[in-house]
């Protein structure tokens, strides 16, 4: 595999391109704004999302899809799950049938509740293969080639190997997975608990509070994983916990930043409105709650984010109702 497309050129995207540069002859890089995609290429530095890393000579950026698409041998999409699927109809038509497709995405769509390699099946018509890339990861350290490990999931085993062989570099080490929809709703879900344990720290709280959130937190991912065909196992990994303990208590997590404001008493458009990246836990709380519904899961972690994002409700009150749910057994 000589060259790699990479969709979307936010810090992720650009981490991604930085740390698998040494894998490709090349390595295109698509930026969805024209004059962003002038000005990284220009600069050979993402200054807007990823500032201080310079772009390895074997990376290039366009904003013109068909020139990024062109003949790739492989296709990575980073792109925000609320994009996914305009972007992908878009470049249907440019991705040649049988060119893998690895999601690094991690969201659930609102509208459809599918996961994102569901999504990119259903906009290519199943004409080509499909891997999910995920794990405790932020861009900054990546982009530095700091060492890191993340899991590389598919339903055909050779197909995970395969990818699995083309991304592992010096500082990334994938394991191996056949679990897509496990992987894929740790990735998602794990930003939503992530924005509760900002709001604990935003309110004061101590870390007997964030733990037994976060603990708590991935028994509902477990819950709501299992239920839509994912293994219980995946959610003690890397893509579950590993994700998860990084996203909840990291200094670099978006996620927790937000929920760190919300805490302090921020509402949520005035933070929103002030980030440049994207929380992709404020989105995913809505579906997941939806998801929990239809599957008549119980999600109360979730359900209290859910109060607290979309209808208002103060942080302390929301931690007081989880505190006197009815008791139980863990």
């Amino acid at each position: 595999m000589k060259r790699l497309c990479v969709l979307g050129a936010g810090s992720w995207g650009t981490a991604l391109a930085i740390a698998l540069a040494p894998r490709f002859e090349e390595v295109r890089l698509w930026a969805r704004d024209e004059r962003q995609a002038e000005r990284i290429a220009a600069d050979r530095e993402n200054a807007r999302y990823l500032s201080g890393f310079h772009l390895p000579d074997a990376v290039s950026v366009s904003h013109d899809l068909a020139v990024c698409l062109g003949d790739a041998d492989v296709v990575l999409s980073v792109v925000p799950s609320r994009y996914l699927r305009a972007v992908l109809s878009e470049a249907a038509a440019l991705v040649q049938a049988g060119t893998p497709v690895v999601s690094a995405t991690k969201g659930i769509e609102e509208a459809s509740l599918r996961r994102m390699s569901e999504v990119i099946r259903e906009v290519l018509v199943a004409r080509n293969p499909v891997a999910v890339l995920s794990g405790p990861t932020f861009a900054r350290e990546i982009a530095a080639g700091e060492p890191a490990a993340i899991v590389i999931a598919a339903d055909d085993p050779a197909l995970t190997e395969a990818m699995q062989q083309a991304f592992s570099t010096r500082a990334l080490r994938l394991y191996a997975s056949q679990d897509v929809a496990g992987v894929e709703i740790g990735a998602a879900l794990k930003n939503v608990i992530a924005l509760g344990a900002g709001i604990c720290s935003g309110l004061g709280l101590g870390s007997n509070s964030v733990a037994a959130l976060v603990t708590r937190g991935l028994a509902e991912i477990t819950r709501l994983a299992v239920s839509l065909g994912g293994k219980e196992r995946t959610l003690s990994g890397l893509a579950g916990l590993g994700d998860l303990v990084l996203t909840a208590t990291g200094s670099l997590s978006r996620n927790r930043a937000v929920g760190l404001q919300l805490g302090q008493g921020k509402k949520l458009p005035e933070i929103l409105a002030q980030t440049t990246m994207v929380a992709e836990g404020v989105s995913t709380c809505r579906a997941a709650y939806q998801l929990g519904l239809r599957g008549k899961v119980e999600l109360p972690i979730i359900e209290k984010m859910h109060e607290v994002l979309y209808e208002d409700k103060d942080p302390r009150l929301a931690i007081r109702e989880l505190m006197e749910r009815r008791l139980t057994s863990e």
